[in-house]
């Protein structure tokens, strides 16, 4: 994976000169935010499980992850190519086919990484297809460009400049001029520039019909003409995992594999640092991100269920590479995966990563992805997994306050375990009953 000179990046960022918004930025790219401990949007619904057990204290921590897998994975022949580092997608394949979670895959092919979660966080994507060509882009419900808006019908084409962009818009694609006119701010915004907009607010290329969420923007790399997507991550992670790995591994009981596709797409795409104008691209290059038109809706189910999760090591989050197999000469890990692992054995680190093998190297974040299998997985799998009721996980399991057990929040309930209470689902209704009552 290639890194690609850095070139000039205009000043102002998506929605920098919209009416009544504020600014994303206002120098250079926009900034990744920093990553913190996993706790974040799921606080709320945390108490629930506390409340309902009386369990005594007044803060979260993360609890460790069980990940010992179970089942024999099938024998895997030569499928696919890989470069040996990270995650082997037909691997991961098998092993969700034998019971495995997407906890178990990805810490059985990151062995020294621990699972962290990301807060809200957005990321510009370099769409290499088009370089060296303008900006020319509608939306069914209308857009916004340096401080006007543009109604349904009407396209906007920029082109960069060294200032900004010039920008016109015209009556269709190919239409009369409505307006022309030169913005410091080259960025067309979507009517809402929120994250999980309907399709018919996303910007669409005028060739090729391509819709992508979020903002579309041109800069200069040099001489050159770039075309930039500002979007949320897990927007962007929507278009992601379908041409990454097959939507219907999810028909084929590999839905745990995609979970696992979506952690280690969202740890890659976090710790990327391509460009100043664009932290990614869209190509083999980085990832392959197909725009909101590749979307499938079981590998929006396990990007949802993933939400905000990734990999971490070394303070950061890793750069979780991951290949079709993760053996390079068909004769390593994949092609042994018909025994399972007593200990969950290592691949190849990342070769960005810190030295995995230095003593000093601190672990990661307050969740570890080692031990046996979780009561919690257990009384999922039992209940019926993605499949069930509860839907799909939302996050990794967390401590009860001073330990009196676990807990873990789904779509549409929550598994809680203590050691003398077993495993408990209660589903939303439950939940809000009672938490209206202790509430009251």
């Amino acid at each position: 994976m290639r890194n690609i000179r850095a070139g000039r990046w205009l000043v102002k960022g998506p929605g920098g000169a919209s009416p009544g918004r504020k600014k994303r930025f206002t120098a250079g790219r926009p900034l990744r935010s920093g990553w913190r401990p996993a706790t974040g949007g799921w606080a709320a619904a945390a108490m629930v499980p506390a409340l309902i057990f009386a369990a005594a204290g007044t803060h979260w921590l993360t609890s460790s992850v069980d990940v010992t897998p179970t089942g024999d994975p099938e024998p895997i022949a030569e499928r696919g190519s890989g470069h040996g580092r990270g995650l082997g997608q037909y691997g991961a394949l098998d092993y969700a086919k034998k019971g495995w979670s997407a906890e178990q895959i990805v810490a059985h092919y990151y062995p020294d990484a621990t699972i962290g979660t990301l807060p809200t966080t957005q990321i510009t994507v370099r769409l290499q297809g088009r370089d060296d060509k303008t900006l020319d882009v509608y939306s069914d419900s209308g857009l916004s460009v340096a401080g006007r808006q543009a109604a349904p019908g009407e396209a906007v084409h920029l082109t960069p400049t060294a200032s900004g962009a010039n920008v016109t818009i015209t009556a269709g694609c190919t239409g009369n001029v409505v307006w022309e006119g030169q913005t410091d701010n080259p960025w067309v915004d979507p009517i809402d520039p929120g994250p999980a907009r309907p399709a018919a607010e996303h910007l669409t290329l005028c060739d090729g019909d391509t819709a992508y969420r979020g903002s579309l923007g041109v800069a200069l790399d040099g001489a050159a003409f770039r075309t930039v997507n500002y979007v949320d991550i897990e927007d962007y992670l929507l278009a992601v995992v379908p041409v990454e790995m097959q939507p219907n591994w999810a028909d084929q009981g590999g839905a745990e594999a995609l979970r696992a596709q979506a952690i280690a797409a969202r740890s890659y795409a976090a710790a990327e640092k391509r460009t100043d104008y664009a932290q990614t691209c869209d190509t083999t290059d980085c990832q392959v991100y197909g725009g909101s038109g590749t979307e499938d809706e079981r590998t929006t189910t396990a990007v949802e269920s993933t939400r905000g999760v990734v990999l971490m090591k070394g303070g950061a989050v890793l750069r979780a590479e991951y290949s079709a197999s993760s053996d390079a000469d068909s004769e390593g890990e994949d092609a042994l995966a018909s025994a399972p692992p007593a200990s969950v054995p290592g691949v190849k680190p990342d070769p960005t990563a810190p030295d995995s093998t230095n003593p000093a190297t601190p672990k990661l974040g307050e969740t570890e992805v080692v031990g046996p299998l979780s009561p919690i997985d257990e009384k999922y799998r039992e209940l019926g997994g993605l499949d069930s009721s509860l839907g799909a996980p939302v996050g990794p399991e967390f401590l009860l306050p001073e330990g009196a057990g676990k807990f873990r929040i789904y779509g549409n309930g929550v598994i809680v375990w203590t050691e003398t209470l077993g495993a408990r689902a209660m589903d939303a209704s439950f939940l809000t009953e009672n938490l209206d009552a202790l509430t009251e």
